[in-house]
């Protein structure tokens, strides 16, 4: 059952705050307020809250803390979470062959246990809104769709579903074993079918969907053309994975031609309405064209070290204007499955491109919360800490053993170890206190996942 939202004429006050609002000009305050009225912000300030205020349900005393928007996470596998420690030492592509297989196995109720272990992690690192890229759907799986919003429904977070799909298997030249891909006319219907039942387009939307066939290696070019027709038409996002690997680019120029970009360009996926995952091998020819048309770009640092992928040119990228985001990625490459840890690692990352600039804390927060916003499309909404702006809200301890000495509090976040989480707001409801969620028993889902894990692994 979906977490209901807040009465609209309740408040909840967190005062004596270090705040980053992450705006267009980077407001920070060392000793403010943030007012929540409903399920929006109502005022955000230095100093102590307005005296006047009623209906307060709870006021928070925030000494000692940092208060951000909530994280952002731009890609995701939420399935993955019960194949982790698999395949640990490949390379994509053998990574991908080696765990098709049981991917090939999965059903609606394995998938509703391991999205609930996914979005339990993303909340418990400060991630307030999740994307999700899923594109197996094996015959006899039941409602797979259904049962991975369900599970993150339950747990209360904003979330955009991207119902993916393959239909290029290894006889038609991909990569996926033939039993792991859809028929390219089932995949267009199930596609439109899960934007009429449950995309929401309002303002405060807690479900959208957007539309994701899989890669240029497990995708027909037909699926990729009529994927970007039926998307437009409907009204919502396109998303798929790009220019992740040197082997990827090769195999588009040995089937397509071209690289992946222009690739990309000769289907209509490049647009404002677009991201793309990884992006890892891009010349300037291709970020002056993302840039060109707004397409964005989920940065999946860590995930890109565990397959070996390469570094991505995130500062170029932003140099040119090119919207870009953060992802965790699948938890079979990012074991841990947390965002907030990628804020860190995204700077230390990109810093390997030889320059100490190349990403700042504050830049890092940046991508992790309004870069996020911007690449789901949700930058009105979402993303920083602005009056009217949907209460999505982090609250980071940061007085204890790791972080008290740490003058600087969004230092202290985006370099030192992630912080405790003390609350979690989405949609102004308290989804995380103290570290532990809220909304469902974590013993639970821990369970639950462990006995999803070694299901699967039976049925290979």
């Amino acid at each position: 059952m979906a977490v209901q939202p807040p009465r609209p004429d309740q408040r909840i006050v967190i005062e004596n705050v270090a705040i980053a609002t992450v705006d267009a000009n980077d407001t920070e305050y060392a000793r403010g307020h943030v007012v929540v009225l409903g399920n929006k912000i109502e005022s955000v300030g230095n100093g102590p809250a307005p005296a006047w205020l009623d209906n307060v349900v709870r006021r928070i005393n925030g000494e000692g803390h940092l208060v951000t928007p909530g994280l952002v996470n731009t890609h995701h596998h939420f399935y993955q979470w019960i194949t982790r420690g698999l395949a640990q030492d490949n390379i994509l592509f053998d990574w991908l062959v080696a765990l098709y297989p049981t991917w090939a196995r999965i059903d609606d109720r394995l998938v509703h246990a391991a999205a609930q272990g996914s979005a339990a992690a993303l909340l418990k690192s400060g991630c307030t809104t999740a994307s999700d890229h899923h594109y197996v759907f094996p015959k006899d799986g039941g409602d797979i769709l259904g049962a991975e919003i369900e599970a993150v429904q339950e747990l209360g977070m904003r979330f955009t579903a991207l119902r993916g799909s393959m239909d290029r298997s290894k006889k038609d030249g991909g990569l996926p074993p033939d039993d792991a891909v859809e028929k390219t006319e089932d995949i267009l219907i199930a596609s439109e079918a899960a934007v009429d039942k449950y995309h929401d387009a309002s303002f405060d939307s807690m479900l959208q969907i957007a539309i994701a066939p899989c890669s240029p290696f497990s995708v027909s070019t037909e699926l990729m053309r009529e994927a970007a027709v039926l998307a437009r038409r409907k009204g919502v996002r396109l998303h798929t994975h790009g220019s992740e690997t040197a082997e990827e680019e090769q195999f588009c120029k040995e089937l397509f031609g071209m690289g992946p970009t222009d690739y990309f360009e000769s289907t209509g996926w490049l647009g404002e309405d677009v991201w793309m995952a990884h992006c890892v091998h891009m010349n300037d020819s291709d970020i002056a064209k993302f840039a060109e048309t707004g397409t964005g770009v989920a940065h999946c640092p860590s995930s890109n070290a565990r397959l070996a992928a390469g570094i991505a040119r995130v500062p170029d990228m932003l140099a040119a204007g090119v919207p870009v985001g953060l992802g965790v990625d699948g938890t079979a490459s990012n074991e841990s499955g947390e965002l907030g840890t990628e804020l860190r690692n995204a700077l230390l990352i990109n810093r390997l491109h030889g320059s100490p600039k190349a990403l700042t804390a504050r830049s890092s927060l940046r991508l992790g919360t309004m870069g996020g916003a911007r690449v789901l499309g949700r930058q009105n909404e979402i993303g920083s800490i602005e009056v009217g702006k949907l209460a999505d809200l982090a609250l980071w301890k940061i007085d204890g053993i790791m972080h008290s000495s740490i003058a600087d509090p969004v230092a202290a976040l985006t370099l030192g170890a992630l912080p405790p989480l003390a609350l979690l707001l989405v949609n102004g409801n308290p989804v995380v206190e103290k570290g532990n969620l809220t909304t469902v028993n974590e013993d639970k889902i821990a369970q639950d996942c462990a006995r999803a894990a070694r299901e699967l692994a039976a049925r290979l």
